[in-house]
């Protein structure tokens, strides 16, 4: 059963096209070709727990984060659920169905209120066909973005714990200064896995940020000066300096 909401009315926002065209799936392409791609298309709106596909189904489309979050998750032989993977704004997930004719090998879920960009598979297989150097670029796309998905597991394994969420919080939001909110996952385990620490960790990271102005209110994360704060995860960027979770 489809279990996701209908799409949403408006067609994406000048903010939406930032995230597609920052998203590194579609980071081979140039700008042009990727709007001509996905031109017409509309978000998809999921609410919170609400499935987008499940384990076994037909691979049909992949997606585009455009707020929110999703998780991917198998279940095991126990019954038991096993997250696999966690994206939020500006992370792509399910491509590899381009190219395989097959049928989702995990399931996913929001795990906050959603929207999504879904590309139907086979428009997208229709328009590789057409445009051989699209296929070219798509494959270069994918294993650049996996080359910097290990980077990042590299270095995250280098970071203090309240730097890689200074780091993360700032990703999540165009502003570099003033007060903001930004909203969470309602399971912080979530966010701790993405981050490659424990719960309790993330915990202590967000008490650490406090004297940069970092409050957390139940999912909802207030930065009271995200200048601040960039100023602090810059130093991170730059190798400098570190302190203990």
């Amino acid at each position: 059963m489809d279990t996701r909401t209908e799409m949403g009315g408006a067609l994406l926002s000048q903010a939406d096209w930032r995230v597609v065209l920052s998203c590194p799936l579609f980071g081979a392409l140039p700008a042009e070709k990727t709007r001509r791609l996905i031109a017409g298309r509309r978000p998809m709106l999921v609410e919170p727990r609400r499935q987008i596909f499940a384990q076994g189904d037909r691979a049909k489309a992949f997606y585009v984060v455009l707020d929110g979050w999703v998780k991917l998750y198998r279940i095991t032989a126990a019954g038991d659920e096993a997250v696999v993977g966690v994206f939020t704004r500006g992370d792509s997930f399910a491509e590899p169905v381009m190219f395989l004719d097959g049928r989702y090998p995990a399931s996913a879920e929001a795990a906050s209120a959603a929207r999504l960009l879904e590309i139907d598979a086979s428009g997208f297989d229709a328009a590789m066909t057409d445009d051989p150097s699209l296929a070219v670029a798509m494959l270069a796309s994918i294993v650049s973005h996996t080359d910097r998905l290990a980077e990042d597991v590299a270095g995250l394994k280098l970071l203090a714990a309240p730097r890689r969420v200074a780091g993360f919080l700032i990703r999540q939001t165009d502003a570099r200064k003033g007060a903001i909110t930004i909203v969470l996952p309602h399971d912080k385990a979530l966010l701790a896995a993405r981050l490659g620490m424990t719960p309790e960790t993330l915990s202590r990271a967000f008490a650490a940020l406090g004297r940069f102005g970092v409050e957390v209110r139940r999912e909802r994360v207030a930065i009271a000066d995200v200048a601040a704060l960039c100023a602090y995860a810059d130093v991170d960027a730059r190798g400098s300096g570190g302190e203990g979770a």
